[in-house]
């Protein structure tokens, strides 16, 4: 059974070694502890994982600024994939932003990556065609 939670300080190096095998990690920076620990400082509910018999499985950031809903992260172990964890932790992300006043949800999508681009329409979500996201490195 799979069990949706957020996560805590303690979580930090588990989630970091799921994103290394888990997650799309092309043209972005590099997650590390500190990141990780700056968002959980910020907003300590904003990290959900998905837990089954005690072992992390799966994360998403469910980012809520007050303005928009963004969805981030969602990462299932390969292992462990297909066996509905993504649609538990979208399911529990979605709770929390509509209680916190969302109206819409994003999810920034590899263009490469046709398995998520699959799961993320599934869970009904679809390109907006008429934007591109546009991003700089601080620094």
């Amino acid at each position: 059974m799979i069990h949706v939670r957020a996560a805590g300080t303690d979580d930090v190096e588990q989630v970091l070694e799921l994103w290394s095998v888990a997650g799309e990690n092309d043209d972005r920076p590099a997650d590390d502890r500190d990141v990780v620990l700056a968002l959980l400082t910020r907003d300590p509910q904003a990290l959900l994982l998905a837990e089954e018999d005690g072992e992390l499985v799966g994360t998403v950031v469910a980012g809520w600024g007050g303005w928009r809903a963004h969805l981030y992260r969602l990462a299932v172990h390969p292992g462990h994939r297909r066996r509905g964890i993504a649609s538990a932790l979208l399911r529990a992300a979605e709770e929390r932003l509509v209680g916190l006043g969302a109206r819409r949800l994003d999810a920034m999508v590899l263009e490469g990556n046709v398995d998520g681009q699959a799961l993320w329409a599934r869970a009904g979500f679809g390109p907006q065609e008429r934007w591109r996201r546009w991003v700089r490195p601080t620094g």
